[in-house]
């Protein structure tokens, strides 16, 4: 992604009062589109409209999340509490970021995070490839390989081998994509002399971000075919160490470190009466995620919006950023 250069920076700056004039170098800007039925209610279509209003406020990216279904034992969640209902709705990514894409021209459009292991290699690579093509090169994928025991069962997909699976199933994608005819063997996906069309138009196909822990095991995944990071949480010190040791990673295999793609949330500062302060994260979040080495600066659209009409107010703040 790239922006425009900034204004030159004013020379006394409110903290609170954080704007492109004020940001050296201002990060790229993505919004995860969650808390669908509390934001758009039963009218889908308002997302398609939510992507055309964010692309006429300068937004870079836009960001579905995914679940299949969910099941009742969202305790298991391993990232605190929960955030949504059971019955939250979750629209199926790509078939959502199809109608954003023919209702746009500019924004990226991207998952943060599909869960590729729940995916067969061969639909993936059509449905990402066919979405390229019709939006021009604008698909970014975000995968993950999930948490929720009761999405694998219900797929007939073993829990227990889902990073192995994603794995095999993005190695299969990424061959699809650059060979005609392909072949690919591994343990769970095998095919030979297969044309796969259309592929992607973006050269080198779809970029690849992980949204995973900076494990050893993970950092080589992210060498091995990934375009970027996306760290789970929001924590600065734990991110700060996480791209420290990609870069490493990137520079041992031969890779240019500075490629390395980045895209963190920005840490919600909350007021005094609990809800978040989009101008406190704005200012205190942000140069912490450059400072940490973060690329593109995510914003969850639920954390800060609790009705839809709220979603002016965001877009225009975070208009002033772009």
């Amino acid at each position: 992604m790239h922006r425009k250069p900034p204004e030159a920076a004013r020379s006394e700056a409110q903290p609170n009062e954080v704007d492109r004039a004020e940001v050296s170098e201002p990060l790229p800007i993505s919004l995860t589109v969650s808390g669908v039925k509390r934001l758009f209610g039963d009218d889908l279509s308002q997302l398609v409209e939510f992507a055309k209003r964010a692309e006429d406020a300068g937004i870079d990216q836009i960001a579905m999340t995914d679940h299949l279904a969910i099941g009742p034992r969202t305790d298991r969640y391993p990232y605190g509490t929960f955030p949504f209902p059971n019955d939250e709705p979750w629209p199926e990514p790509l078939v959502t970021l199809a109608a954003m894409a023919g209702a746009t021209r500019r924004i990226r459009l991207a998952t943060a995070v599909l869960v590729a292991p729940l995916r067969p290699a061969l639909l993936l690579a059509k449905s990402l490839a066919t979405l390229d093509a019709l939006s021009g090169g604008r698909v970014d994928l975000g995968v993950g390989v999930g948490w929720q025991k009761e999405e694998f069962d219900a797929s007939g997909v073993r829990f227990g081998s889902r990073t192995a699976r994603m794995m095999d199933v993005l190695r299969a994608c990424r061959v699809l994509w650059r060979d005609a005819p392909a072949s690919f063997h591994s343990e769970t996906v095998s095919f030979d002399a297969l044309w796969c069309e259309p592929r992607p138009v973006q050269p080198g196909g779809i970029p690849i971000w992980f949204g995973v822990a900076a494990s050893a095991r993970h950092v080589a995944h992210v060498v091995e075919i990934g375009s970027g990071w996306m760290p789970v949480g929001a924590d600065v010190t734990a991110l700060a160490d996480g791209v420290r040791a990609l870069r490493a990673a990137f520079s041992a295999a031969g890779r240019d470190p500075a490629s390395l793609g980045v895209r963190a949330n920005v840490p919600i500062a909350r007021g005094a009466d609990g809800r978040a302060d989009l101008d406190r994260s704005i200012a205190e979040g942000i140069p912490r995620l450059r400072e940490a080495g973060a690329t593109i600066a995510a914003f969850p659209i639920a954390a800060y919006a609790r009705r839809r009409e709220e979603l002016t107010a965001l877009l225009t703040r975070l208009a002033s950023l772009a």
